[in-house]
């Protein structure tokens, strides 16, 4: 029995494996970019083919398609989505590819072409259905592909605003347990005027809560797609209802509310709806590394650091020293956070790099912005459920570092003046003595007064507005 198949195009003949379902312009593909070994991600491969389906159905209302072959390629297409699995070796094509994505595209379009052959009782690479004038019919890589980057990234942003809203919830949530505990705020890594560790939670907690509004915000511009604008946008070689029809049909199929392009040349060419949303996930990262490093700082210890809450032990911090647990999540999360701002920078560098009528570096945007999602969600579900929900405070210690804290001087500037408290503030890194033992020495105020006017739960300013108050 015959290992290969010989198939031709417009630059010659090939040799194509006999149980592949992928054809001659895969073969090109792979050898000419044997780069990183990395394919596209499945969410993408999965948003090419649920377009390949509603061009397919809305090419057979509008009988622009014979009957047996659009009903095939729709079979063809759902087999592979239900068993993707069984056929994700179909799709070896390296993500640094031709930079529209025709590669990619022709890749799928291949795969659906002869499994439909199948099912239509021929012979793969018999061309009965054909990869370009069937399953692409309507359809350019260049509509397809920013259609396709839109619906993986809106489809996987739902589960990223879950964990999003599960870790704010966390945050919260410790905001209230902490709500009593008082603790120095810390500015320049030096100490600063008093708080409660609840009120530290609680605004992390809002830092997640906006960013929420901002991928929300941003996801709304992935709705608009560019299927059915075809190879610049104009709709060329389309019926005139195929764009509204396609979309209609993706809807049905995804119980979603996506939209035509309103211009579709602006919707081919611009990427900047892609460009944004990566840079709302750049600001949750922003935030969580900022948030992860401040839990590192506020375990760190336990006799060597500030050690003013514990962060749950999830694995031996070291292989030489007993004993040693480290803030593993957090580290992970910094991690996390770093990788989605370099993919954002290559994500603004190929979304700016669009010349005239198209985009051609349309596969590593995909599998960046992909790549950022998926690290984001996975990662924020681990720091919320290994790390957050088990903080415990070191009460103790909060308290200490409240009561002696440098700047608990501040409070009194209205009734001393700066130049006073300054000069109580150089006298106790002199002397080491608290700030109260000499103000009351040097006759500034009374015992009372002190007392009074230094009392750090009052300090905290949760009886204000705006303040942090829980």
């Amino acid at each position: 029995m015959d290992k290969f198949r010989i198939e031709s195009d417009s630059l010659g003949e090939k040799e194509v494996p006999c149980d592949a379902y992928y054809g001659i312009h895969t073969i090109r593909s792979v050898e000419n970019f044997r780069i990183s070994g990395i394919v596209m991600s499945e969410e993408m491969l999965k948003s090419i083919i649920y377009l390949k389906i509603s061009c397919a159905k809305a090419n057979l209302e509008l009988k622009a398609i014979d009957e047996r072959k659009g009903e095939a390629i729709i079979m063809a297409s759902e087999e592979i989505l239900k068993n993707f699995e069984k056929y994700k070796a179909q799709f070896p094509i390296d993500i640094f590819q031709a930079g529209s994505g025709t590669s990619l595209n022709m890749n799928v379009n291949e795969v659906i072409a002869n499994l439909a052959v199948e099912i239509l009782k021929k012979d793969k690479g018999k061309k009965i259905v054909h990869p370009n004038d069937d399953v692409n019919k309507g359809q350019s890589t260049n509509d397809v592909m920013p259609s396709a980057i839109k619906i993986s990234a809106y489809l996987l942003s739902e589960n990223l605003i879950r964990a999003m809203k599960n870790l704010e919830n966390a945050l919260s949530d410790k905001g209230n347990e902490f709500k009593d505990i008082l603790k120095s705020g810390r500015t320049h890594l030096q100490d600063a005027v008093p708080m409660t560790l609840g009120q530290e939670f609680q605004a992390y907690g809002r830092a997640i809560e906006k960013d929420i509004e901002r991928v929300n915000f941003a996801k709304k511009f992935l709705e608009e797609l560019a299927i059915g604008g075809n190879a610049i946008g104009t709709g060329i070689n389309t019926p005139p209802k195929f764009r509204d029809l396609t979309v209609e049909y993706l809807n049905l199929y995804l119980s979603k509310k996506f939209i035509p392009a309103k211009n579709g040349i602006e919707e081919v060419q611009f990427l900047t709806d892609i460009a944004n949303f990566s840079s709302a996930l750049k600001m949750v990262a922003i935030d969580l590394n900022k948030i992860s490093n401040d839990l590192r700082l506020l375990n760190s210890g336990p006799y060597a650091g500030f050690n003013e809450i514990f962060l749950p032990a999830v694995e031996p911090g070291s292989s030489i020293m007993p004993g040693k647990i480290n803030p593993s999540i957090c580290e992970a999360i910094n991690q996390v956070c770093f990788k989605v701002f370099g993919n954002d920078l290559t994500i603004t560098n190929c979304c700016a790099a669009g010349q005239l009528e198209l985009n051609t570096h349309m596969p590593v945007i995909a599998y960046s912005l992909i790549e950022s999602i998926k690290i984001l969600t996975n990662g924020i579900n681990i720091f919320a459920e290994k790390a957050v929900k088990g903080i415990k405070a070191n009460e103790e210690r909060c308290k200490f570092y409240a009561e002696n804290s440098l700047s608990l001087i501040t409070a009194l500037n209205p009734i001393l003046g700066y130049d006073k408290c300054a000069e109580v503030a150089k006298e106790r890194r002199k002397t080491n003595k608290r700030s109260r033992e000499i103000i009351i020495e040097k006759g500034y105020l009374s015992k009372e007064e002190v007392e009074k006017f230094l009392n750090v739960k009052f300090l905290t300013g949760q009886n204000k507005k705006n303040s942090g108050n829980l």
